[in-house]
């Protein structure tokens, strides 16, 4: 592909709803350019966008792919992002750095919680939107319909360019804004077509549309309003001229209506692109940091190179594939660039122009293009590269907090560092994913955005690392703690022929603030037991805190008095006092009403409003408490506290109750107490637990 400058370059991100056509659309658009001969599908694997193997295995969009095509003089850079919500960090880093939003809305679907999200992702990033309203062919879709509820949550801006004359099975005839035709197109996938002039109601119909545009491109600039008063109108040139910057200033918002899967209504979509959409002249300056934290402007004219890789993925044969953008300068082979979050250089090693599975090999890639690096040896997603001479970071994508969990288990002895290994490399390619140890339920603990996202990373583990895992609910990290106080005295006592072991303590204990943990002191008088002994017992009064009494579980909040004790002029010793230590506070532990304390979270779960109710009877079943229900623009965000023992795979059954129009974010609140009805069922289930150990 040949090299083109900024301002024939376009920068586009496919968004929207999990199953509303993205990947088909692209695939069309492909067709059309004649970069494919033919276009694949997704239930036989073969489109250019999903050739992962866990994108064939689950036909469905996991990782956003670049696809490259060339229309009307322009260079498209189309990025395919995933619309499942398991995996909108994909979304959100492909937003990042588009120039323009193409948000897909599939008619039978209609604006759904996935669509909402990628329109305020879009506004969050600054980019020009375009809407797109797929599977017209299908049965009982009404496009109007579809147009109204988009006005509905997006302004009575949205506005069609282009419209079908009938939908449903046959759909082939669209009315054409614009030029004022009517376009018919065959149904064999090729995008050929006839156009004709809009006739009688039609004419008329496209006329008062027409004129409602030329009013949008007229809002946009001052001295086109002027000649559109003195003038009652523009010609189609000024119309045109003024289409650019109405779009980028968001005075409206164009929707094509298309079938993607029959190839109808995509070739005027790519028209109006290459025409009208953004490019990377139009979004010149970009905000950053020097590493020192101050803020500066980065802009596409910039001599030195500014470059930010926005994801990293591993691809058989090749090895780990950098895909980033270039904000200023140009990226060569064998350029020597400076990584300032990592305090490293890199050298550039192989560039590529990608469109899907395909590379095409380059040795440069100017400002404002999207391409590729291989084995680029410390640089990961979010991270900048720049000229050493001016370095600068740019922002890296805020990503989701993770809604699901899982524990993972290494099957084979002496693949741990093979695990480790594979669990950091996946969080690096992929941040919305996260793991860690957790030493007080004693497991690896993995978070991701659903369900569907952890069994896929499950499975690059496997097939990358060799690594067998299974994955088990995570426990509930329980806490034990007490009500009331307790006092014990315990003597250890040990003769064995050789040096003995003596030493006797005394404890109080009582119930301590909460969150302030173990509160140890003492209160010693006289020289019933030496000073020197002190660290000894709070030594094993921390372990017996650590173990657990009544469930196996961390100890917290006592306040804990070593005030007297004996001791033996020759036995005592460290150890001694270190076991007397340990078993006074648990004798004293049982005794002061002890109880255990469950995690709580804080959930907002975003839902349409005919599913609030449903929602809330199944927060209530999960004993949660509802802590108020809010409007989200047009979707209702109900705020509850509800115990993360209730949690486990909440997320896919809120799908189940919304038909996945429901999201929802968890928050750790706090530790409190777990019902006295359900306490003797966990203390058994731990108890259990233990002993099959």
């Amino acid at each position: 592909m040949a090299d083109y400058p900024a301002p024939k370059i376009r920068n586009l991100t496919l968004v929207g709803h999990a199953s509303a056509g993205k990947t088909v659309l692209a695939e069309a658009m492909l067709a059309c350019a004649g970069e494919i001969g033919r276009m694949g599908s997704i239930e036989a694997g073969t489109t250019q966008s999903d050739f992962h193997p866990s994108e064939k295995d689950h036909g469905i969009s996991v990782h956003a792919t670049l696809l490259t095509l060339e229309w009307a003089g322009a260079k498209l850079n189309l990025l395919d992002a995933p619309g499942y919500q398991d995996f909108s960090g994909e979304a959100l880093s492909a937003l990042r750095v588009g120039d323009s939003a193409v948000i897909v809305v599939n008619a039978s679907q209609g604006v759904a919680a996935g669509t909402d999200k990628m329109w305020k992702a879009a506004d969050e990033f600054h980019l020009p939107k375009t809407l797109v309203v797929t599977g017209i062919d299908k049965p009982n879709t009404d496009f109007n319909a579809v147009l109204e509820q988009a006005r509905e949550h997006f302004g009575t801006n949205v506005f069609p360019l282009t419209l079908p004359l009938e939908g449903g099975p046959g759909f082939n005839r669209l009315l054409d804004v614009m030029r004022s035709e009517v376009l018919t197109y065959r149904t064999d996938q090729s995008g050929a077509f006839t156009e004709a002039p809009a006739e009688g109601a039609l004419a008329d119909q496209v006329k008062a549309l027409h004129r409602q545009l030329i009013e949008y491109v007229a809002e946009s600039d001052n001295a086109l309003m002027e000649k559109f008063f003195e003038q009652d109108g523009l010609s189609e040139e000024e119309l045109r001229q003024g289409l650019h910057q109405a779009l980028e200033d968001g005075v409206f918002v164009p929707v094509f209506a298309v079938s993607g899967l029959n190839n109808i209504g995509v070739s005027r979509l790519l028209d109006h692109i290459a025409k009208y959409e953004s490019s990377p002249v139009d979004h010149h300056r970009v905000k950053g940091r020097t590493p020192e934290g101050v803020m500066i402007e980065v802009d596409l004219a910039d001599k030195g190179t500014v470059m930010h890789v926005f994801k990293t993925m591993n691809e058989p044969g090749v090895g780990e594939f950098s895909l980033f953008r270039v904000y200023a300068g140009e990226v060569r082979n064998g350029q020597e660039l400076f990584n300032p979050a990592r305090n490293t250089t890199e050298r550039i090693g192989q560039l590529y122009y990608l469109n899907g599975h395909k590379r095409a090999p380059t040795t440069v890639l100017g400002a404002g293009d999207i391409g590729a690096a291989v084995k680029l040896r410390d640089t990961h997603t979010g991270n900048t590269l720049c000229d050493p001479e001016r370095p600068v970071v740019l922002p890296a994508v805020k990503f989701p907090r993770p809604n699901i969990h899982g524990a993972l288990v290494c099957e084979s002895r002496g693949d741990e560092d093979k695990f480790a290994v594979g669990l950091n490399t996946l969080r690096e390619e992929d941040p919305s994913f996260h793991h860690r140890v957790d030493d007080e339920v004693h497991q690896t603990i993995i978070s991701g955005q659903g369900e569907i996202h952890l069994q896929v990373t499950l499975e690059r583990l496997v097939r990358r690392f060799g690594v067998k895992v299974s994955m088990v609910p995570p426990r509930v990290p329980y806490r034990e703690t007490i009500s009331g106080t307790g006092e014990a005295k315990y003597r250890h006592k040990k003769q064995s022929g050789g040096a003995g072991q003596f030493a006797e303590v005394w404890l109080r204990i009582a119930p301590g603030e909460p969150g302030s943990g173990i509160d140890f002191k003492q209160s010693l008088v006289g020289t019933n037991v030496d000073r020197v002994f002190v660290p000894s017992v709070e030594k094993g009064v921390h372990q017996a805190c650590q173990e657990g009494v009544i469930a196996g579980c961390n100890i917290v909040d006592v306040q804990i008095d070593f005030y007297d004790g004996k001791m033996h002029p020759v036995d005592s010793k460290d150890i001694a006092f270190q076991i007397a230590g340990y078993h006074a506070f648990k004798d004293a532990f049982a005794q002061a009403r002890p109880g255990l304390m469950e995690p709580i979270y804080e959930i907002v779960v975003t839902v349409p409003e005919d599913c609030v109710g449903d929602v809330l009877g199944d927060l209530s079943s999960r004993r949660g408490r509802i802590m108020g229900v809010d409007a989200d623009g047009h979707f209702q965000a109900i705020k509850a506290h509800v115990p993360q023992r209730e949690l486990h795979n909440y997320s896919t059954r809120l799908r189940s109750l919304t038909a996945s129009r429901g999201v929802h974010t968890e928050t750790y609140v706090s530790h409190e107490r777990v019902p006295r009805e359900l306490e003797a069922t966990i203390i058994a289930e731990a108890q259990a637990a233990r002993a099959t150990e």
